[in-house]
């Protein structure tokens, strides 16, 4: 019997589809939801732990990897002696090379870089703090003191290029730039700051400004987000004073509800379940809002207490199946919180400190897939762990240690960047490497 050549066609896109790992694009993943939904992975690490593909040396940066196709964008920072500060207190000027790296996905040679001389006057001067984001055939990037650019992913050509501060007459942050740039169709949707110019719209093609809007006392460190209420669309920017929903085609600000956490930072993107709004931050800031039927307002459900909720800082938390997931920041705790009101119903130790509580304890949340409760986290200590988050409690399945935390914080070493998940592998960087470990089932 003859297959018809269309037939033939279709089987042979569905294998591709199959085979083909998914990528990882930009912070949080395609969604950037934290969702990881790549089938035939580990349940478990095996005993000697997961197959380490490649090692490929970097320098020091917060900013996590993104994977699209056969290429991995990472940020890094170049110093003389090879080493950024780690001071809270206080702005530290440092000079040194930021650089746009363009690795090999299977082999992690390099293929091209961009290096920019810049002088940095931030707070934890420890290099740029923002994944690149991939569309298409063009890589985004933000530097920690705002230098936005735009290349091509086959060869690193720059495309156009914009310094924030010098454009908007703005400042740097404290903690430097840190809202990664969020593309919508044509659009890329960024944090910038000064007057009427916290949230911009640029033309991702050309860096041509499309629109502007909102005025704060500080952007901020959220990154940009979108969600769909009531048929609508909406551009969710949290700033050092409120939280907005605008309209993502024009920066019309749709409603606007106060929410401002301790040290303006505002840093986890909100999360929505059903017609919830869910913020938290530092100084116990946190929040679970109602939108009207119109999607136009927004109503407080109930607001944290010191017995109550979860307050996050590093990490965004996570809603699954009515739960809040997430670290907080004063304790270290990873907690679950029910989402309609507010009531603490676990916490444990293990996932960050796997001991004793300590400020600021960091477990990166990704789910594994849409449903279930299958759960991958990669916390300060460089550990991957394989875990059931449940409304009853953590349930660890495995752990394997990936990387040495390189950085410090609070007395103690720490690694604080975002992995990201493609064709069935795990990439995670500290300030010394960046490394590719196998999460394929054998």
């Amino acid at each position: 019997m003859r297959i018809p050549p269309v037939l033939l066609l279709l089987c042979g896109l569905l294998f591709v589809s199959t085979v083909r790992g998914d990528d990882w694009p930009q912070w949080m993943g395609p969604g950037r939801d934290g969702v990881w939904r790549e089938t035939g992975t580990l349940e478990r690490f095996p005993q000697a732990g997961p197959r380490v593909l490649w090692r490929t040396p970097i320098a020091a940066g917060y900013a996590g990897p993104s994977v699209a196709g056969e290429r991995v964008f990472v940020m890094d920072f170049v110093t003389p002696d090879g080493r950024g500060t780690n001071n809270p207190g206080a702005r530290d000027k440092l000079s040194g090379v930021e650089r746009l790296l363009c690795l090999d996905r299977d082999t992690g040679r390099e293929v091209w870089k961009i290096e920019t001389q810049v002088d940095y006057n931030i707070s934890y001067a420890g290099g740029p703090r923002v994944t690149p984001t991939v569309a298409g055939d063009l890589v985004y990037s933000l530097g920690a003191e705002g230098d936005l650019l735009c290349a091509r992913v086959a060869d690193g050509s720059m495309v156009w290029r914009k310094d924030l501060n010098d454009t908007y007459k703005c400042e740097t942050p404290w903690w430097g730039f840190c809202g990664h740039p969020l593309v919508d169709g044509d659009k890329l949707l960024c944090l910038a700051g000064g007057v009427g110019s916290i949230a911009i719209a640029l033309d991702r093609h050309t860096g041509t400004e499309l629109w502007k809007s909102l005025t704060a006392s500080d952007p901020g460190y959220c990154p940009p987000s979108i969600i769909e209420h009531a048929g609508r669309r909406q551009l969710l920017i949290w700033t050092a004073d409120d939280l907005n929903g605008l309209d993502p085609e024009t920066g019309k600000v749709l409603w606007t509800h106060p929410l401002a956490p301790k040290y303006k930072m505002s840093i986890n993107i909100p999360q929505k379940s059903g017609d919830l709004l869910f913020a938290s931050g530092i100084g116990k800031v946190a929040a679970a809002l109602r939108f009207n039927e119109q999607g136009t307002a927004v109503s407080e459900v109930w607001k944290g207490t010191t017995t109550t909720g979860v307050y996050c800082a590093n990490a965004t938390p996570l809603i699954a199946d009515g739960v809040i997931y997430g670290c907080d920041c004063d304790s270290g705790h990873l907690r679950a919180v029910d989402l309609k009101t507010g009531k603490r119903l676990w916490e444990s130790l293990k996932a960050t400190t796997n001991d004793r509580p300590a400020p600021h304890a960091t477990a990166f949340l990704v789910r594994h897939g849409d449903t279930g409760n299958k759960w991958v986290l990669f916390n300060e200590r460089g550990e991957l762990i394989l875990a059931r988050l449940t409304p009853q409690g953590y349930e660890e399945l495995s752990r394997a240690k990936v990387l040495e935390a390189t950085g410090d914080a609070f007395g103690r070493p720490v690694v604080w960047t975002h992995p990201a998940f493609a064709n069935r592998c795990v990439f995670v960087r500290n300030d010394r490497e960046i490394v590719c470990v196998s999460l394929a089932a054998e």
